[in-house]
């Protein structure tokens, strides 16, 4: 393992770094990446940024979007860059299965990799490790890496700070998880301070959406929610043909599940989609309900204890059917 010293003695000089996140990166997956690569650059590094796969429309505004590199589109040249990367940042993912293919070649890789995360149960593939289940997004703790362990507070720029803080407000359902501690908020002001524009950067994530993502959304509440009132329970299941018909692309399926969990007495609120190779699921609970546990121990999956995900090998109507007898197991956590 590399110390801190170390680390920060090889990013005195001017490196070849690649930093990547998990699949189907979110907003705080490509806040942390697009911050630390903006501030890597601006320290003199060669930097590019990975993604396994695509991400929402409603983050390509994010600074220096148009430098990242999408793996399933360029296979080859992303394989050139991590063969020859001397550090390998991973953002927001402490697991190599969580970047598909990607991660073979990471795994391979002569390069340093530097961790990055507050997820459960890290994979040890690392060389450093900067880890914290408790913060509220990955992009806090990139916040944390470059003001107070590589001692760079003068750097914040507004590039930076923007990407930042959508970050945090994207994975602290925009401070309103018990997550988002006092701690985050000075982080927050901090960042406001440094350029971040709050109320540019909800409108830019949250209200911008398509026409189809919103007439998807009313299909959604008005034809598929059911309500579970024995167990606090809601769930909405969609059908690969429904996205068919609703044009629906990356990202419009972001945040549906929250519509289900803010119903009164709710304290468990499941999105289950049909996709063309398995079937997901997105798990939201409030309180100190484990939806973590579920996604862990039934659906290969896991995340944080109020917002997680898994998959299933059966088909959409087996899985919602299973997913409903395992809720009887956990029945007086969910009624009190």
């Amino acid at each position: 393992m590399l110390s801190l010293s170390e680390l920060k003695s090889l990013l005195a000089t001017p490196q070849k770094i690649v930093i990547t996140t998990h699949h189907k990166p979110d907003g705080d997956a490509m806040g942390s990446s697009l911050g630390l690569y903006a501030y890597l650059i601006q320290k003199g590094h060669h930097v590019q940024v990975i993604t396994p796969t695509d991400y929402p429309y409603f983050l390509h505004w994010l600074p220096n979007n148009s430098d990242v590199i999408i793996y399933t589109d360029e296979k080859e040249k992303a394989a050139q860059y991590v063969a020859e990367a001397a550090i390998i940042f991973c953002l927001d993912f402490n697991t190599l299965s969580r970047i598909n293919e990607l991660g073979e070649l990471i795994r391979g890789s002569e390069g340093y990799k530097v961790m990055i995360d507050h997820h459960l149960d890290p994979e040890d593939f690392d060389d450093y490790r900067h880890w914290n289940i408790n913060a509220c997004a990955a992009a806090q703790l990139v916040y944390d890496f470059i003001v107070n362990q590589l001692e760079d507070p003068g750097l914040m720029t507004k590039d930076i700070a923007t990407c930042l803080y959508t970050g945090i407000m994207t994975d602290s359902g925009s401070f309103r998880f018990p997550s988002a501690t006092s701690e985050v908020y000075r982080i927050a002001a901090d960042l406001i301070d440094a350029g971040a524009e709050h109320w540019r950067i909800h409108q830019l994530v949250y209200d911008n959406a398509t026409e189809n993502r919103l007439r998807f959304l009313g299909h959604c509440l008005t034809n598929k929610l059911e309500i579970i009132r024995e167990f606090n329970t809601a769930i909405i299941t969609v059908t690969a043909e429904e996205l068919k018909h609703y044009n629906i692309v990356t990202g419009d399926t972001e945040g549906i599940v929250n519509y289900a969990l803010s119903i009164n007495g709710i304290r468990l609120a499941a999105f289950i989609i049909e996709r063309t190779d398995r079937v997901k699921l997105s798990l939201r609970s409030t309180g100190d309900f484990p939806a973590n546990e579920i996604c862990k121990k039934y659906f290969n999956g896991g995340g944080h204890r109020n917002a997680a995900g898994g998959a299933s090998e059966q088909s959409l109507t087996e899985t919602v059917a299973f997913f409903k007898s395992i809720l009887a197991e956990y029945k007086t956590q969910l009624l009190q």
